[in-house]
């Protein structure tokens, strides 16, 4: 491979989206309608040179043929990203059978990458081949968790008996917009959720929920993927941190919280210790030991902050998020 290319410049070839057709609904629940944009969003990988140097892309899907790429040196999220590493993005669209993006160089050059059949091809100066990426598809390590002994289950399933205004799908999954009769303190939760598909949406309007713990303080749920990762994106104390990393992976694909809870403690009605919560995101660290505030809620909690015991809430946003396999091991 010729080692004329710099690796910025290489980087840059990441940057190539990917296209699609015009979505007659620009919401879908099941990969298997949401068309060509769906089919070509997602995650590739490869590696440069002799030395193997891991490089990813993240394209997202913007509808009517549009997408966004992200370019990453190093790897994925969580498998090679460093949090401050600088990461390139380029807009592409749909050129006949293929995704084309270009690049122009600070010399003038032109670099180009096409997205085709799963595999991101990215060429230099005189149309020469420098890298390929394929796409992967990742899973969390905590995918299908089986409840510890002594857990309460609140979903697997087979019916709503521990939610109040909650609403099940016709295959088994539960309805965001639901708050669990069981209220605790100090606990452990698994939950897995999936994000719907909106491409012609972006920002809060774009597969939004959240889990309020103890009802008033909220991990959000977003597609956030391929975004910088802020308070108000997946992953994210809402309003207050965010996480340490993007963990979000592309809609429609089933993903994991595992969150450690610990209450605030009170001492003749004065606040004695602060909430903390320590988060995993797909099996990722994102948030660790954070220390919450006792005297406010996060924005729209349904329960105001205080020493009293809270329910699990998840938040209805007027998108369709799903969640199976919710589980609480108190303390």
């Amino acid at each position: 491979m010729p080692c004329l290319f710099s690796f910025r410049l290489v980087l840059s070839l990441l940057l190539l989206g990917c296209g699609s057709v015009l979505l007659a609904d620009p919401t879908f629940t099941d990969p298997k309608e949401a068309g060509a944009d769906y089919d070509v969003q997602g995650e590739y990988q490869g590696v440069l040179g002799p030395d193997k140097v891991k490089i990813a892309a993240q394209v997202i899907a913007k509808g009517k043929g549009k997408f966004h790429a992200v370019g990453m040196p190093g790897g994925l999220p969580g498998d090679g990203l460093k949090p401050d590493e600088k990461k390139l993005e380029a807009d592409g669209e749909r050129e006949g059978e293929m995704i084309v993006f270009r690049h122009t160089t600070e010399d003038g050059g032109e670099v180009r990458a096409e997205i085709k059949d799963g595999i991101m091809y990215v060429y230099g100066g005189d149309n020469q081949l420098v890298m390929e990426l394929s796409k992967v598809f990742r899973e969390s390590e905590t995918i299908g968790a089986k409840p510890p002994a002594g857990a309460v289950v609140l979903f697997d399933g087979s019916n709503l008996d521990a939610w109040m205004n909650a609403k099940m799908t016709e295959d088994g999954l539960m309805e965001q917009g639901a708050t669990s009769k069981q209220l605790f303190d100090d606990h452990s939760i698994h939950i897995e959720f999936l994000l719907p598909f909106m491409p012609e949406d972006s920002g809060q309007a774009r597969g939004n929920s959240g889990l309020y713990l103890q009802g008033r303080y909220e991990v959000q749920m977003l597609d956030s993927f391929g975004l910088s990762g802020e308070d108000n994106e997946c992953g994210g104390l809402y309003t207050l941190k965010k996480p340490d990393v993007n963990m979000c992976y592309p809609p429609l694909r089933w993903q994991t919280y595992d969150i450690d809870f610990t209450a605030a403690k009170y001492e003749d009605g004065k606040v004695k210790t602060p909430p903390r919560v320590t988060v995993k995101h797909n099996g990722v660290l994102i948030h660790d030991k954070v220390e919450l505030p006792a005297d406010k809620n996060t924005r729209a909690a349904p329960v105001q902050a205080g020493p009293e015991p809270g329910p699990v809430y998840l938040q209805n946003h007027g998108n369709p998020v799903r969640y199976r396999n919710i589980w609480v091991k108190t303390k």
